[in-house]
């Protein structure tokens, strides 16, 4: 940090500010010297957030998707179609879903997918929670839509081969049509592409 900045009270908020991902210790030091700028009242109100955020959103006992609650509002909803079910890697997936308005079902949130590249493996995920939810029954279909990419793919074949060894009377098994690129993140797809994808899903094979 330049000189005529030296405080340990900024350095401290330089530091925490650039561990966010693609903040680099520039940016951190612009976003401190701007909020020193700014009313207190703004910094507080930021500071609040981010702690009531922190201790108040928990992951839904049921999909893993972001929650307020035990139970996430999807889950809770009776009007959503309890008999599909579909499996993303993370939570901004389901956000990029539902700004389509064309799924109605239920999700199942992985937090992640299979890499081996990374030692990621299926226990590190919520494969597992995933099993037992379609194995409890009333499932009629379940929607693989993972961001066809090779961890996508990996994991998809993975999950794939489980549910058809682990539950006697297996639902439809369904993938994304692949209006979705190649090697593209669901987040970087625009809505309609998205859209069309799951309405034109297709059987896994």
């Amino acid at each position: 940090m330049e000189q005529e900045f030296r405080s340990s009270l900024l350095e401290s908020a330089v530091n925490e500010l650039s561990r966010l991902p693609g903040v680099g210790r520039k940016t951190a030091l612009r976003l401190a010297l701007y909020l020193l700028r700014r009313d207190v009242a703004e910094s507080d109100a930021l500071g609040n957030a981010i702690i009531n955020m922190r201790h108040g959103i928990r992951y839904c006992s049921v999909c893993h998707n972001i929650s307020e609650t035990e139970v996430c509002d999807i889950c809770a909803n009776t009007s959503r179609d309890r008999r599909l079910i579909c499996v993303v890697e993370n939570v901004k997936d389901v956000v990029c879903i539902e700004h389509t308005a064309s799924y109605s079902g239920l999700y199942h949130v992985l937090g992640g997918l299979i890499s081996p590249i990374d030692g990621i493996g299926p226990g590190d995920i919520e494969i597992d929670s995933l099993i037992n939810r379609v194995a409890a029954g009333g499932i009629s279909e379940v929607i693989l839509a993972l961001s066809p990419t090779m961890d996508g793919d990996t994991t998809a074949f993975y999950i794939n081969r489980r549910l058809r060894s682990a539950v006697a009377d297996c639902p439809t098994i369904s993938r994304l049509a692949r209006g979705v690129a190649v090697g593209n993140e669901l987040e970087y797809t625009d809505e309609l592409t998205l859209g069309r994808s799951i309405v034109d899903r297709r059987p896994f094979e």
